[in-house]
């Protein structure tokens, strides 16, 4: 890897800075909702609410971080993001009534939505072909990250005295925001934006400091320019082109990533994670230090699995990593209800003492499966596959349903549970993941080493044929032929 393209990594992993305040906004509140509860007495509808309307207000935040980014550029959307997390983390830090609380927990869920948007668009844009899908899944190991500070944060700080140790934890999520506006000034502009609104010469300039070889620099501006001057600018185009006379490589680009990303929360991993020590109070066990001890492991072991992601996704593709991914999900949601149901089922306290560490390995290989693939795939793979055109906007809606079924996922979690236990709740999930698999084989094919320019063209055909391209051998710039 020459300078130039150690640079656009770095570029890369500065904005997918931000995705560590998601991740954080997420796994902070799941031990700190029982300090709050306790000391603010809210009741469990309002905790229910609490973690559940970050979902709802990052569908606001991704629905209109797409019109954002395409009129301020990738850069200063991530400001923008940033900017909802500074203001979200000091309301709640400070807040002393459930509604106060709830302005904050909104604020940094628009938040949430600009980071989820933001971050895999800019990272897909200024990545090289040969290390793109590492990069542009960098954000989710940064969402992972921020999630195990949140968890770790929630156990230190939980020491403290109580109304002083949940403003803690909440208060930290703005510290990352200094990091990331300092870092912001070192970072270029996506080539693809510039060129898309007609600034052309910085457009080169920039793939000039991301280009080992001015050579590679001018064959990306000949895969650019084409189809950056056939882009719409106008939000009324855009959303003409995707829902009124759609071409059909556009609707099943659409489909394929679109649907990814509809369909990632209904694996459940959201109860999973907001509700840990829910889950592993059912599974039977009852001390609060070690419910929290337990909720920071399975942070730590999300975040190793998603790592070995980064390094598999650009040598093994997408498809395969994504797929063992599914099978994974499915088999431990399969396991932990079965467990959870004959916990349940048996007399208190007197179940097979093999139950609490099979349901602790099951969540554990829950996560880990999810990490490696359905994580951190999903958002990378929906970059690629809409055209630049396209792309805020189909990205800003593909996440916006995203979080609706996040959200969807972290209000029924708890209703769901009583209704038909927390066994079976995870037995439905192991439905929708097995859904997931089936739609993911028909209509997503694989992208591992393409440039984005061409991807739109392996749309054009139909599925067997896309099967076939999928494993064609093309040239890379800056690596080897790949197969």
């Amino acid at each position: 890897m020459g300078k130039n393209s150690k640079y656009a990594v770095a570029c890369s992993l500065i904005g997918s800075v931000i995705s560590i305040l998601s991740g954080y906004e997420t796994g902070v509140m799941a031990g700190a909702s029982l300090f709050i509860q306790e000391d603010l007495k809210l009741t469990d509808t309002q905790v229910q609410l609490l973690i559940g309307i970050l979902n709802v207000c990052a569908f606001v935040g991704c629905l209109t971080a797409g019109h954002v980014s395409n009129y301020v550029g990738r850069r200063r959307t991530i400001t923008v993001g940033a900017c909802f997390f500074v203001a979200g983390s000091t309301v709640m830090s400070q807040a002393h009534s459930f509604g106060l609380l709830m302005a904050g927990r909104c604020a940094a869920g628009i938040g949430v939505g600009y980071a989820l948007m933001i971050a895999p668009v800019y990272a897909t844009e200024i990545a090289p072909a040969a290390t793109r899908g590492s990069l542009a899944a960098t954000p989710d190991v940064c969402i992972n990250l921020g999630a195990l500070a949140g968890y770790t944060s929630t156990y230190f700080f939980g020491k403290l005295p109580l109304a002083q140790g949940w403003r803690a934890m909440l208060g930290l999520g703005g510290l990352p925001s200094a990091v990331l506006a300092l870092g912001v000034l070192f970072m270029p502009e996506s080539p693809r934006w510039l060129a898309m609104h007609g600034r052309v010469e910085e457009s080169r300039a920039v793939l000039r400091q991301l280009s080992d070889t001015p050579e590679e620099a001018e064959l990306l501006w000949s895969k650019i320019a084409p189809v950056a001057v056939a882009s719409p600018q106008s939000s009324a185009g855009v959303w003409k082109e995707m829902f009124l006379h759609p071409t059909p490589p556009v609707r099943r680009m659409l489909v394929a990533g679109v649907g990814i990303l509809f369909m990632q929360h209904l694996s459940g991993i959201n109860g999973v994670q907001l509700y840990s020590p829910r889950v592993f109070k059912d599974a039977g066990i009852n001390s609060r230090d070690q419910i929290l001890a337990t909720t920071v492991f399975m942070g730590l072991a999300k975040t190793l699995f998603i790592l070995s992601a980064i390094l598999l996704v650009d040598r093994v593709g997408r498809r395969p990593l994504y797929l063992s991914s599914l099978a994974g999900v499915i088999v431990s949601l399969t396991c932990l209800g079965t467990t959870l149901t004959i916990i349940r089922r048996a007399e208190p306290h007197h179940a097979a003492p093999w139950t609490l560490p099979v349901a602790i390995t099951s969540v554990f290989t829950f996560v880990a499966s999810f990490s490696v693939g359905l994580g951190p795939i999903t958002g990378c793979y929906s970059s690629e596959v809409l055209p630049l055109r396209l792309r805020a906007h189909g990205v800003s809606l593909g996440v916006a349903l995203n979080r609706l079924t996040n959200a969807a996922v972290a209000l029924s979690f708890v209703s769901l549970s009583d209704a038909i236990t927390m066994g079976g709740a995870f037995f439905l999930y192991a439905g929708f993941a097995t859904c997931m698999a089936a739609f993911f084989y028909f209509n997503c094919p694989e992208t591992k080493g393409r440039p984005l320019e061409e991807i739109e063209e392996m749309f054009s055909h139909g599925w067997r044929a896309r099967q076939q391209l999928s494993s064609v051998e093309i040239p890379v710039y800056g690596n080897n032929p790949r197969r």
